[in-house]
């Protein structure tokens, strides 16, 4: 049984601090969700299209207001600027509080939540 436990794929370091990382990009980026290891393992089961299948089965209604590839993107580009992070420092993955304006919400203040499309905006995360 101890073995069966190490060999889960989300249960070693690496995938903890890949999982953290996740975790603290969506919190930076304002989207209301986190990732536990059995949802973590179903993501990394889909391969490369993970995120964007977890998007579109688990969290569509952001795709009302986002583009699907925008949302991978500006995901993808936190979760590695916080991995790198923790790979550098070596700390404890704990995912880091969010600003203000660091989230997704479109311009106007209206949160995707609602359902209701809104403004396609860039997250501060990813303007140059």
């Amino acid at each position: 049984m101890l073995n069966a436990l190490l060999d889960h794929p989300a249960t070693d370091q690496a995938a903890q601090a890949r999982r953290h990382a996740y975790n603290a990009a969506f919190e930076e980026l304002g989207l209301s969700w986190r990732w536990d290891v059995a949802t973590y393992d179903r993501v990394l089961a889909d391969g490369r299209d993970g995120v964007r299948i977890y998007l579109e089965t688990q969290q569509s209604h952001l795709l009302r207001a986002y583009e699907a590839d925008f949302l991978v993107e500006a995901i993808e580009a936190v979760r590695a600027r916080y991995h790198a992070g923790m790979a550098r420092s070596r700390t404890d993955p704990a995912p880091c509080a969010s600003g203000p304006g660091d989230s997704l919400t479109p311009a106007g203040g209206r949160s995707t939540q609602s359902g209701a499309p809104a403004h396609r905006s860039t997250p501060p995360s990813l303007q140059a």
